[in-house]
């Protein structure tokens, strides 16, 4: 399995290179800010601090998401 996505990775980024994603992060994630400008500035890391996330929290979800992205 390759790491395709990180936790530097901007969520706007993720969000128009893996759509069938988006989903993931809201749903089991939180993230309703997919659609706001802060998506195209913000990395997955940064977004995740901001909804209060420990860092194992951000290591577990980028590599559920990975896991997801190479299904």
């Amino acid at each position: 399995m390759r790491n395709l996505i990180t936790k530097d990775m901007l969520i706007g980024q993720l969000a128009e290179e893996y759509p069938a994603l988006v989903d993931v992060l809201i749903e089991d994630y939180g993230f309703h800010c997919i659609g706001c400008g802060m998506s195209s500035v913000e990395t997955l890391e940064q977004g995740a601090a901001v909804h209060g996330m420990t860092n194992k929290e951000i290591k577990t979800m980028v590599d559920n998401l990975n896991e997801l992205a190479n299904a």
